[in-house]
């Protein structure tokens, strides 16, 4: 049976506001909240935690039995909708237990990637393309909603995996798979003629590039050929073209 709430201060409703805006609450909680219905649907398909879903009036979906549903007037859904267009469905999903990191052949890593944009384009290509990735500390929240609205669906089917440099240094050393970055250096060596797939690849921030201290201890510097006039590409496009190359190789 549906629930109806029409009160802005309901503390459901409240609840959503923190976690839209609040990585500590979310991790508090374990709970996310995402918006839209196209994802809502992803949820329903591939997510056992969905907990919570509310809906503007008139709009409808199909959700298991335990689930809860509330509907709210489209004013409130507008009041806390991160959406400047709303779309009538906001849903709570519980967060998933931590990811155990397996070092693969052929893994993205990323390394201080902090556009939500990007990060959910990234995960979104590697589910696609099948390559895993792995998210260093400083990287955008992936339950954040930007993030999760970004992978349209995707973080929802594959497993995202967040742990610290030297943790993933340390799996690929015992594991014999050497570290890839990408680099705007005279080392740097096309990555067409590289063995990407028998690498781990690390993918920088959107300004200043891979840290040094990854720099340091990589096995190899890539570099994507462009146009000489250009200086750099976006993170997300690096990454798409860098699995690209993983999966050709």
């Amino acid at each position: 049976m549906e629930e109806r709430i029409s009160s802005r201060k309901n503390p459901l409703l409240q609840q959503v506001k923190k976690l839209l805006t609040s990585r500590s609450e979310r991790r508090k909680t374990g709970l996310f909240v995402a918006d839209g219905t196209k994802l809502l649907e992803e949820a329903v398909k591939y997510w056992p935690g969905l907990q919570t879903v509310i809906l503007s009036e008139g709009v409808q979906a199909q959700v298991p039995e335990h689930v809860r549903v509330v509907r709210v007037p489209e004013d409130v859904m507008a009041s806390i909708s991160p959406m400047e267009a709303p779309q009538g469905a906001l849903f709570l999903g519980k967060l998933p237990q931590p990811q155990k990191l397996v070092p693969q052949r052929g893994m993205l890593i990323l390394d201080g990637v902090q556009d939500p944009g990007n990060v959910g384009t990234i995960l979104r290509t590697a589910d696609a393309m099948d390559v895993p990735v792995v998210l260093l500390d400083g990287c955008a929240d992936p339950w954040s909603w930007k993030v999760i609205r970004s992978t349209m669906g995707a973080v929802f089917r594959t497993p995202v995996v967040q742990a610290g440099w030297e943790e993933v240094l340390t799996a690929c050393r015992e594991a014999g798979i050497p570290i890839g970055v990408t680099a705007l250096s005279d080392r740097a060596v096309d990555i067409r003629t590289a063995k990407v797939a028998d690498m781990a690849l690390v993918i920088g921030s959107e300004g200043r590039g891979v840290r040094q201290e990854v720099l340091d201890n990589a096995d190899y510097e890539l570099i994507i050929p462009m146009n000489p006039h250009c200086e750099s590409l976006n993170a997300a496009i690096a990454a798409a073209i860098v699995m690209w190359e993983i999966r050709r190789s």
